[in-house]
């Protein structure tokens, strides 16, 4: 028999909190409810969830604050934000500080349910992949560090070690730009877009020791890793 995945969801509105818990333990989840975030952050600490499920708006610690403490001593477990906030800044913030996805209200079940599931096989692979090698270089994704040959590191931020991770992932293939946006960014205007590009500078200045290692712009399409 296969274990149910356990999930930590943090809601403070009863209602939809409920709904969520009890249509993710028809879909085999194990789910501990919180209504506040210094309930959920206890939680986190005694039951070991697989995934975080964070409402943003919360009594007593929001769920920025709370990913911000769950980041500090794990940087792996995937947290999906939940909002009614739609302004591009809150998106911004909730991946700097280390969110993998972004879900604003109302949503369907189904779309968390793919997303969820879509975060937690990305861990799975990634857990798989923790090193990686890229011509003369070596990426630690875990620990976010880029390395050429034994002798220059990098330590590389949140948003540049996934986004790097996506382009190994399809390398010598199209990345296509609207996908990794939304997934990193949690939207694909023009404002994100331009702070792709910039990532996407950061990036190749530091893979600039292996001529072999290009990232290549494919216009209108997205982004090529070339080994």
């Amino acid at each position: 028999m296969v274990d149910n995945i356990k999930l930590l969801l943090a809601e403070d509105e009863a209602a939809l909190g409920q709904i969520i818990k009890e249509s993710l333990e028809t879909r085999d989840f194990e789910v501990i409810l919180c209504d506040n975030g210094e309930k959920a952050f206890e939680k986190y600490k005694s039951e070991s969830p697989e995934i975080l499920v964070l409402d943003v708006m919360m009594p007593k610690k929001d769920g920025f604050t709370l990913a911000k403490e769950v980041r500090a001593i794990d940087d792996a477990i995937p947290i999906i934000f939940l909002t009614a906030k739609s302004q591009t800044a809150d998106v911004v913030e909730g991946f700097s500080i280390g969110g993998n996805d972004y879900l604003k209200k109302p949503f369907s079940m189904e779309e968390l349910i793919v997303r969820i599931h879509g975060l937690l096989n990305r861990s799975k692979i990634q857990k798989i992949s923790d090193i990686i090698e890229i011509g003369d270089y070596t990426f630690n994704f875990p620990k976010q560090q880029l390395r050429y040959k034994d002798e220059n590191s990098s330590q590389l931020t949140h948003r540049e070690a996934h986004l790097l991770f996506h382009l190994i992932k399809n390398k010598n293939e199209v990345l296509d730009r609207s996908l990794i946006l939304n997934k990193l960014w949690g939207t694909d205007d023009f404002f994100s877009a331009r702070s792709m590009d910039v990532f996407i500078t950061k990036l190749r200045k530091k893979l600039k020791y292996d001529k072999s290692v290009q990232i290549i712009n494919v216009r209108g399409f997205g982004y090529k890793l070339v080994v």
